[in-house]
Formats: C-alpha cells, structure tokens, sequence
C-alpha cells in the first residue's frame, strides 16, 4: 500500500445531504443520500464536477455530495459542507467498491505502525463510473491527529 502523508491544507465545498448512520450502515445511508443529491442536483441543473464525495463524521454522522462549480443563487433545498484537512493520509485505491472498507483498514493500520493518529473526518472521493470494477478509483483521505 503506497500511502502518501500530506501536511498542506485541503478544502472541500460540497454541496449535498447529511444523514446518521442507523445499525452503523454507513453505505446505505450514503447510498440513499447520494440518491436523493442527484436527484436534486439534476432537477435544478446544476453543474458539477461529477464525483461523489462521502464525508463520515462524528457520531455515526454521513455526508454525500458533489462539488459544484458556481454556488447555487436559487435554494435548491442542498446542505453546503465546507471541511479543511489540515493533515491527512492520502491513497488511491483501485478496485471493487467492496473492497474499499479493507482498504480502509489497511490504511488505518500502517498508518497506526508509522505512529500516526486518525481522526474524523474520514472523506472517500469516487472516480468517474466505469463498468469495469478493476479500474474504479476512489480516493480515500484521513485526517491526521
């Protein structure tokens, strides 16, 4: 696993929906969230930059948008979430989506060997959508303590 630590602050301004977690089923929720941001976003024609970006917070807390790329002048009904990663672990991962979790674990324990501590917000950015599940990309980041 090559992942990279970077000390440079990240800022993301999506837009999106927010959601708790019920049972700790974190997909589901985001799933249903995404869902209900595309609707959203399609209806009021928004543009955007097309990638999913799932934030996991605090409290079983879940947030799925997009970034847009003007601030929407109508009230489209979105959640607008501004985050800023100040150290973060970053990796690119390759693959099924089902294998995003274990990536995940992995993550978190080299970078528990290399003596670093993780703390929410966690952010997954995926890819653009291919059929083909060996070249999904998805981008998953960790804030560093």
């Amino acid at each position: 696993m090559t992942l990279e630590v970077i000390n440079e602050p990240l800022r993301l301004d999506i837009y999106g929906f927010a959601g708790i977690a019920t049972n700790k089923d974190y997909a589901g929720t985001a799933f249903k969230l995404m869902d209900r941001m595309w609707q959203t976003v399609k209806s009021n024609n928004l543009k955007n930059k097309g990638l999913n970006i799932w934030v996991y917070e605090q409290e079983h807390r879940v947030f799925a948008g997009v970034e847009l790329n003007d601030i929407p002048n109508q009230n489209t009904g979105l959640e607008q979430k501004s985050i800023t990663l100040l150290k973060y672990a970053y990796y690119k991962h390759i693959g099924p989506y089902n294998l995003i979790k274990q990536a995940g674990q992995n993550m978190t324990d080299e970078l528990r060997t290399k003596g670093y501590e993780t703390i929410l917000p966690y952010v997954e950015i995926y890819g653009h959508w291919t059929s083909d599940e060996t070249k999904l990309e998805t981008e998953l980041l960790m804030s560093l303590k």
